[in-house]
Protein backbone atom coordinates (compact mmCIF):
# COMPACT_ATOMS: atom_id res chain seq x y z
CA UNK A 1 0.00 0.00 0.00
CA UNK A 2 1.48 3.35 -0.98
CA UNK A 3 1.74 5.67 2.17
CA UNK A 4 -0.26 8.18 0.50
CA UNK A 5 -3.30 6.36 1.02
CA UNK A 6 -2.73 5.74 4.47
CA UNK A 7 -5.11 8.38 5.47
CA UNK A 8 -8.33 7.05 3.27
CA UNK A 9 -7.57 3.45 4.30
CA UNK A 10 -7.62 5.16 8.06
CA UNK A 11 -10.84 6.76 7.68
CA UNK A 12 -12.29 3.52 6.67
CA UNK A 13 -11.30 1.77 9.29
CA UNK A 14 -11.87 4.22 11.80
CA UNK A 15 -16.14 3.81 10.75
CA UNK A 16 -15.51 0.12 12.07
CA UNK A 17 -16.77 -0.56 15.35
CA UNK A 18 -14.17 0.50 17.73
CA UNK A 19 -13.38 -3.38 18.90
CA UNK A 20 -11.95 -3.89 15.52
CA UNK A 21 -10.26 -0.99 14.96
CA UNK A 22 -7.20 -1.80 16.57
CA UNK A 23 -6.51 -5.16 14.87
CA UNK A 24 -7.43 -3.80 11.11
CA UNK A 25 -5.32 -0.39 12.09
CA UNK A 26 -2.50 -2.59 13.16
CA UNK A 27 -2.48 -4.92 10.02
CA UNK A 28 -2.93 -1.80 7.37
CA UNK A 29 0.26 -0.52 9.47
CA UNK A 30 2.13 -3.83 9.02
CA UNK A 31 1.29 -3.90 5.07
CA UNK A 32 2.87 -0.64 4.57
CA UNK A 33 6.01 -1.30 6.88
CA UNK A 34 6.76 -4.85 7.05
CA UNK A 35 8.84 -4.77 10.06
CA UNK A 36 6.06 -3.40 12.55
CA UNK A 37 4.54 -6.33 12.21
CA UNK A 38 6.85 -8.71 13.09
CA UNK A 39 7.31 -6.83 16.42
CA UNK A 40 3.75 -7.07 16.92
CA UNK A 41 3.13 -3.33 17.82
CA UNK A 42 -0.87 -2.64 18.24
CA UNK A 43 -2.22 0.85 16.72
CA UNK A 44 -4.86 2.10 18.88
CA UNK A 45 -5.59 5.14 16.90
CA UNK A 46 -4.69 6.46 13.60
CA UNK A 47 -6.13 9.71 12.18
CA UNK A 48 -4.96 13.34 10.82
CA UNK A 49 -5.16 14.68 15.02
CA UNK A 50 -3.67 11.93 16.88
CA UNK A 51 -1.59 8.49 16.48
CA UNK A 52 -1.30 5.97 19.64
CA UNK A 53 0.44 2.50 19.46
CA UNK A 54 1.48 0.07 22.16
CA UNK A 55 4.50 -2.11 22.33
CA UNK A 56 3.05 -4.90 24.48
CA UNK A 57 5.77 -6.74 27.02
CA UNK A 58 5.47 -10.03 25.20
CA UNK A 59 8.74 -12.75 24.68
CA UNK A 60 9.41 -12.19 21.63
CA UNK A 61 9.74 -7.85 22.26
CA UNK A 62 11.77 -8.27 25.86
CA UNK A 63 15.10 -7.58 26.90
CA UNK A 64 17.02 -9.29 29.51
CA UNK A 65 15.47 -7.68 32.36
CA UNK A 66 11.83 -8.82 31.18
CA UNK A 67 10.99 -5.71 29.96
CA UNK A 68 10.34 -3.95 26.75
CA UNK A 69 13.49 -3.87 24.72
CA UNK A 70 14.79 -0.37 24.10
CA UNK A 71 14.85 -1.11 20.35
CA UNK A 72 10.77 -1.86 20.49
CA UNK A 73 10.04 1.26 22.14
CA UNK A 74 12.14 3.47 19.93
CA UNK A 75 10.47 1.68 17.26
CA UNK A 76 7.23 2.38 18.62
CA UNK A 77 7.82 6.07 18.68
CA UNK A 78 9.16 6.34 15.12
CA UNK A 79 6.03 4.53 14.09
CA UNK A 80 3.50 6.77 15.38
CA UNK A 81 5.28 9.50 15.00
CA UNK A 82 5.78 8.70 11.23
CA UNK A 83 2.49 7.62 10.42
CA UNK A 84 1.05 11.02 12.12
CA UNK A 85 3.60 13.16 9.29
CA UNK A 86 2.37 10.80 6.31
CA UNK A 87 -1.05 11.04 7.03
CA UNK A 88 -0.49 14.77 7.27
CA UNK A 89 1.62 15.11 4.30
CA UNK A 90 -0.04 15.25 0.16
CA UNK A 91 0.40 12.34 -1.62
CA UNK A 92 3.32 13.79 -3.63
CA UNK A 93 5.39 14.32 -0.80
CA UNK A 94 7.69 11.48 0.82
CA UNK A 95 8.15 11.63 4.91
CA UNK A 96 11.81 10.38 5.78
CA UNK A 97 13.04 9.70 9.48
CA UNK A 98 16.07 12.06 10.31
CA UNK A 99 17.36 12.04 13.64
CA UNK A 100 15.79 10.27 16.62
CA UNK A 101 16.55 10.74 20.01
CA UNK A 102 16.21 8.72 23.05
CA UNK A 103 17.30 9.37 26.75
CA UNK A 104 16.46 6.54 29.18
CA UNK A 105 14.93 7.25 32.01
CA UNK A 106 13.80 4.48 34.33
CA UNK A 107 13.23 0.76 33.91
CA UNK A 108 10.12 0.26 32.34
CA UNK A 109 6.98 -1.47 34.00
CA UNK A 110 4.46 -3.47 31.44
CA UNK A 111 3.65 -2.10 28.25
CA UNK A 112 4.74 0.51 26.46
CA UNK A 113 2.54 3.05 25.14
CA UNK A 114 3.29 5.65 22.72
CA UNK A 115 0.87 8.73 22.13
CA UNK A 116 1.78 11.73 19.42
CA UNK A 117 0.64 14.69 17.74
CA UNK A 118 1.19 18.03 15.65
CA UNK A 119 1.03 21.57 16.30
CA UNK A 120 -1.18 23.60 13.60
CA UNK A 121 1.98 24.95 12.42
CA UNK A 122 3.79 21.63 11.58
CA UNK A 123 0.66 21.21 9.92
CA UNK A 124 0.73 23.96 7.75
CA UNK A 125 4.27 23.27 7.20
CA UNK A 126 3.91 19.79 5.93
CA UNK A 127 0.86 20.66 3.71
CA UNK A 128 2.64 23.77 2.16
CA UNK A 129 6.33 23.52 2.04
CA UNK A 130 8.10 21.34 -0.64
CA UNK A 131 10.53 19.98 1.67
CA UNK A 132 11.48 20.65 5.54
CA UNK A 133 11.96 19.47 8.76
CA UNK A 134 9.96 19.24 11.85
CA UNK A 135 10.37 17.75 15.05
CA UNK A 136 6.91 15.66 16.23
CA UNK A 137 6.24 15.28 19.65
CA UNK A 138 5.47 11.71 21.48
CA UNK A 139 4.95 11.02 24.55
CA UNK A 140 5.62 7.25 25.96
CA UNK A 141 4.12 6.07 29.35
CA UNK A 142 4.45 2.52 30.48
CA UNK A 143 1.77 0.43 32.43
CA UNK A 144 2.49 2.63 36.05
CA UNK A 145 2.41 5.49 33.55
CA UNK A 146 5.45 6.90 34.24
CA UNK A 147 7.63 8.19 31.85
CA UNK A 148 10.54 5.67 31.20
CA UNK A 149 12.02 7.13 28.19
CA UNK A 150 11.74 10.70 26.33
CA UNK A 151 12.33 10.30 22.68
CA UNK A 152 12.69 12.94 19.89
CA UNK A 153 11.43 12.37 16.48
CA UNK A 154 12.83 14.80 13.63
CA UNK A 155 11.18 14.20 10.42
CA UNK A 156 11.83 15.59 7.21
CA UNK A 157 9.81 15.40 3.84
CA UNK A 158 11.00 15.83 0.38
CA UNK A 159 8.73 16.13 -3.28
CA UNK A 160 7.95 12.05 -4.15
CA UNK A 161 10.01 10.90 -7.26
CA UNK A 162 7.43 9.97 -9.74
CA UNK A 163 7.96 6.38 -11.08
Amino acid sequence: MDASRVGDVAAFINKLPRPLRPRALSKMVALVVPYVGTTGLVIERLDRERVIGVARNRRRARNHIGGVHAAASVLLAETVTGFLVAMNLPGDKLPLIKTMHADFLRRARGDIRAETWLEEEQRRLLQQEPKGAIDVAVQLSDASGAEPIRCTMTWAWIPRRRR
